[in-house]
C-alpha cells in the first residue's frame, strides 16, 4: 500500500492525528483527512456530531480507493462565477442555467452523472478497440517474425545446395559459385530488409497502442471532473491507431537450380512463382453430422459420397452416408483399431490388435486379411502415400518403427533409427506423407508430451514440432490427427487448444487456426475427400451424458 511503503522507505514515524500517540495505525477518515489507531475510530472521532456519515477506510486500501467525483463545482467555461448543471448532449459539453436559458434550452439535456458516465462508457469502448488492434498487431508482429525464420531456413538450405553442387564442379568454375553466393546473399539482404523495415514500422505501431491504452487507463482515474471534461475531446480526437501500410506480400528468396557442370549453365537462382508467404486460412462449415460415437478417432472419406469413421479403442466401425443433418448407418463393425485409412481400389485398411493389417472390401463388404504384415510388431497407424506405397507405424515395448512397403506387402525401407543410431520415435501415434516423399509422424514421448518427427526420403530428421509457444502457453502439444493438404502442406489437429497448425512439407510451423472460434471444439480426426472438402472428427465435450461427438464438413481456403 501506498502508506505502508512510506513509512517503510522513509523510516518516518506516523502517529495518530487525534492522540499522536506511538498507537498502531489502522484507519483513515477521507473527510477529515487524519490518520487514526482503533481507540480514537471508535472513542474519540465517532463522538464528533458532524463526523457520523464521515468515509473511514482501512489504511491498507488507501492507493486502491477512488474518491467520488464532485459534479457539483465545475465552474462554466463560458459564464464567469456560474457552475455547471447539466450536460448537454446535441452539443457534447457541459452547461449552466445561464447556458441553458441563452442556447441549450431545447437541446438534449442530462445530469452531469450520466454524461460523465456516457464518457467513460465511450472511452472503455475506445480502450477496448485499442486492445483488439493491439492483437492484430502481435499476430502480424508474430506472422512477420515466422516469416523471418522461415526465409532464415530457407537461404540456409538454399546455401547448402548451392555448395554441394559447387563441389562436384572443377575449380575453373569456382568464381561463378562465387557470384552466386553474393547475389543470393544480396537477395537475402533485400528480403531480410523489406520484412525488417515493416516489423520495425508493427513494433511502433505497438508500442504506439500501448502507449495510447496507458493514457486512456490514467484519464480514466481522473479524479477531478473539471480536468476530466476539459481534456477529454482531445483524447477522443487521438483514440485511433493509425495502421501502417505494410506490403501484401514480400519477394522470397531465390531458390537454387543446379545445371549441368558447364560455366554456361552450372546453375541460377529462380524466385517461385508464388513469392508471397502470407497465409490466411479461412474455413467455412458447410455441414455438421451428428453421430452414435463417444469420439471419432478417424474418418476416411470414399469417392461414393460415404466414408467411415471409428470410435477407435472404444471398438466401432461404421460406413455412413449423410442423409440431411444425420448419418445413415451403411454397415458396422465391432472392432478396436489404431489407425485406418483408404486405399486406391477404395477399400478400407484397419491396424487393429494382430501383426497384420485388416482390410474391408469395398465390394462385398468383408472383413479380411490383409497383405501387409509388420509382425513382430503391432500396427499402430497407416498412410497411402501419393504413388501408392504403403507407410505402416509399428511398435512393442521398447521400439517403434515406420515401415514404407509396396502393394505386395513387400518391405522397402524401414525407419527407426537416426544417424548416430538413436531410435527416433517413442511411440509413433499417427502418419501422413507429402509428395517429395517427406514423412510426418506424430510421435507419442509420454502420456502428455508428443511432438511431429519429419524425416526426408532418406531417412534424415529434418525437422521436430513441438508445437507453438503463443498457442501451446496454457495447454501442451496434443496432436490428435495429421492429414496431408492438397497443396502438399500438412495440418495438424491440436486437441485440447482446438487449433488446426498449418506446417510447410518441411515441418516449419506456416500458420494456424483456431477452430473455436467457428464453434468446433475438440477436433480429434481429419481427412480430405475427393473434391477437397476437409472432415473434422471431433470428441465428446466434457460433462456430456450422452454420446454426441460431431463431423463438420468445412471448406477451406488458404493451404
Amino acid at each position: 500500500m501506498v502508506f505502508s511503503q512510506s513509512v517503510r522507505k522513509g523510516q518516518i514515524p506516523v502517529s495518530c492525528g487525534l492522540c499522536e500517540t506511538d498507537r498502531p495505525i489502522k484507519w483513515k477518515c477521507l473527510d477529515c483527512d487524519l490518520l487514526l489507531c482503533d481507540h480514537c475510530k471508535e472513542k474519540v472521532h465517532l463522538r464528533v456530531k458532524t463526523a457520523k456519515d464521515h468515509r473511514i477506510i482501512d489504511i491498507k486500501e488507501i492507493g486502491l480507493y477512488k474518491e467520488e467525483l464532485d459534479f457539483a463545482n465545475i465552474p462554466c467555461k463560458d459564464h464567469a462565477g456560474q457552475y455547471t448543471c447539466l450536460y448537454c448532449k446535441t452539443c457534447d459539453t457541459l452547461v449552466c442555467p445561464t447556458c441553458v436559458s441563452k442556447i441549450h434550452k431545447k437541446h438534449d439535456l442530462t445530469e452531469i452523472q450520466e454524461g460523465y458516465e456516457m464518457k467513460i462508457d465511450k472511452l472503455k469502448k475506445g480502450q477496448s478497440k485499442i486492445q483488439r488492434d493491439r492483437k492484430q498487431i502481435v499476430s502480424r508482429k508474430e506472422q512477420l517474425n515466422q516469416l523471418l525464420s522461415l526465409e532464415n531456413s530457407k537461404y540456409n538450405q538454399v546455401n547448402q545446395d548451392v555448395l554441394k553442387h559447387e563441389i562436384s564442379v572443377k575449380a575453373a568454375v569456382e568464381m561463378y559459385f562465387k557470384k552466386l553466393r553474393e547475389e543470393l546473399d544480396q537477395n537475402k539482404s533485400t528480403v531480410s530488409s523489406t520484412i525488417k523495415s515493416d516489423l520495425n514500422a508493427v513494433s511502433d505501431l505497438l508500442k504506439e497502442a500501448d502507449n495510447k491504452n496507458n493514457e486512456v487507463e490514467d484519464f480514466i482515474q481522473i479524479t477531478d471532473a473539471s480536468k476530466f471534461f476539459t481534456d477529454i475531446n482531445n483524447l477522443e480526437k487521438s483514440i485511433d491507431i493509425q495502421m501502417p501500410q505494410l506490403q501484401s506480400n514480400y519477394v522470397s528468396i531465390p531458390n537454387f537450380v543446379q545445371g549441368d557442370i558447364t560455366q554456361s549453365n552450372i546453375g541460377v537462382l529462380e524466385f517461385d512463382e508464388n513469392p508471397s508467404h502470407e497465409h490466411y486460412i479461412n474455413l467455412k462449415i458447410n455441414k455438421q453430422y451428428q453421430t452414435e460415437l463417444e469420439v471419432v478417432s478417424y474418418v476416411c472419406t470414399s469417392i461414393y459420397q460415404s466414408f467411415w469413421i471409428s470410435s477407435g479403442k472404444y471398438g466401432l466401425v461404421q460406413k455412413v452416408k449423410p442423409d440431411g443433418t444425420k448419418l445413415k448407418i451403411l454397415s458396422s463393425y465391432k472392432t478396436s483399431v489404431y489407425g485406418m485409412t483408404v486405399t486406391q481400389s477404395n477399400n478400407l485398411l484397419l491396424c487393429c490388435e494382430g501383426s497384420r493389417l485388416q482390410e474391408i472390401s469395398s465390394i462385398t463388404g468383408k472383413l479380411t486379411d490383409s497383405v501387409y504384415n509388420v509382425s513382430p510388431l503391432v500396427p499402430s497407424a497407416v498412410y497411402i502415400t501419393s504413388d501408392n506405397k504403403v507407410l505402416v507405424g509399428g511398435v512393442k515395448p521398447g521400439r517403434s518403427v515406420v515401415i514404407l512397403m509396396n502393394q505386395n506387402g513387400d518391405h522397402e525401407r524401414v525407419y527407426e533409427h537416426n544417424q548416430h543410431k538413436q531410435p527416433v520415435f517413442t511411440y509413433l501415434w499417427r502418419i501422413t506423407s507429402t509428395s517429395n516423399g517427406n514423412i510426418h509422424a506424430v510421435d507419442r514421448v509420454s502420456e502428455d508430451r508428443l511432438k511431429v518427427v519429419v524425416l526426408e526420403q532418406g531417412g534424415d530428421i529434418i525437422n521436430i514440432y513441438t508445437g507453438d509457444t503463443e498457442i501451446n502457453k496454457d495447454r501442451p502439444f496434443f496432436p490428435g490427427d495429421i492429414v496431408t493438404t492438397p497443396r502438399d502442406n500438412v495440418i495438424v489437429a491440436d486437441i485440447y487448444t482446438h487449433t488446426l497448425h498449418f506446417l510447410n512439407n518441411a515441418g516449419l510451423l506456416m500458420t494456424y487456426y483456431k477452430t473455436s472460434d467457428i464453434n468446433i471444439m475438440l477436433p480429434m480426426s481429419l481427412a480430405f475427400s475427393p473434391t477437397g472438402q476437409l472432415y473434422i472428427g471431433c470428441i465428446t465435450p466434457e460433462g456430456s451424458t450422452t454420446k454426441e461427438a460431431k463431423i463438420y464438413e468445412v471448406t477451406i481456403s488458404g493451404c
